[in-house]
């Protein structure tokens, strides 16, 4: 029986990550966001969904549980909920997660790339309640994904699509494109 295809998506916060992911649930496969885990475990320990607070939660898990804390995180969630559907995970950040996610199923990493204009300008216009404020939090913001590898899972991706000058669904069906060629391959 052939594993389950898992499209983990990386790449800086506001490039287009979770718009492929709600595009690849509309085709199907079923969605878990990272972040999401993180702010899961926020929500538990009763902190506040600010910035600051999730950066600080993610660094504790890594520094506490190890590079893969929030893959961890989510195969335990899997486990619960009893899902075995093919996946999209949305909010890769470094190689140790890639990792452990291949313990349940066929992993291809794709990488969005976006200018830092265009990523501003997306986290500003989403409205969540961690989204920077001005481009001094923006930085910070980069470098602390900087500082948890996000670079290396961008550099070591399948594929990587740029979101840069294309509209939304032209980056829908470039992302829809590699992961159904991916679908159609036999699992690694």
């Amino acid at each position: 029986m052939p594993k389950r295809l898992i499209v983990c998506l990386t790449g800086m916060p506001g490039a287009g990550k979770s718009t492929v992911a709600a595009h690849l649930k509309e085709r199907g496969f079923s969605i878990i966001t990272m972040g999401d885990a993180v702010r899961e475990e926020a929500k538990r320990q009763k902190l506040e969904p600010t910035d600051a607070n999730l950066g600080s939660m993610m660094l504790k898990l890594r520094k506490d549980l190890g590079p893969g804390a929030v893959a961890h995180l989510l195969l335990k969630k899997l486990e619960r909920d009893g899902n075995k559907n093919n996946l999209v995970i949305d909010g890769i950040r470094s190689i140790p997660e890639v990792e452990v996610l291949k313990t349940v199923g066929d992993v291809r990493l794709l990488a969005i790339h976006a200018s830092q204009d265009t990523r501003f300008k997306h986290l500003t216009e989403r409205g969540r309640s961690d989204a920077p404020t001005n481009a001094d939090e923006f930085a910070g913001r980069d470098k602390r994904e900087l500082s948890v590898g996000i670079s290396e899972a961008i550099a070591l991706a399948d594929e990587t699509l740029s979101n840069n000058e294309i509209t939304m669904d032209e980056l829908k069906d470039r992302a829809y494109s590699i992961v159904k060629m991916w679908l159609e391959e036999p699992a690694r």
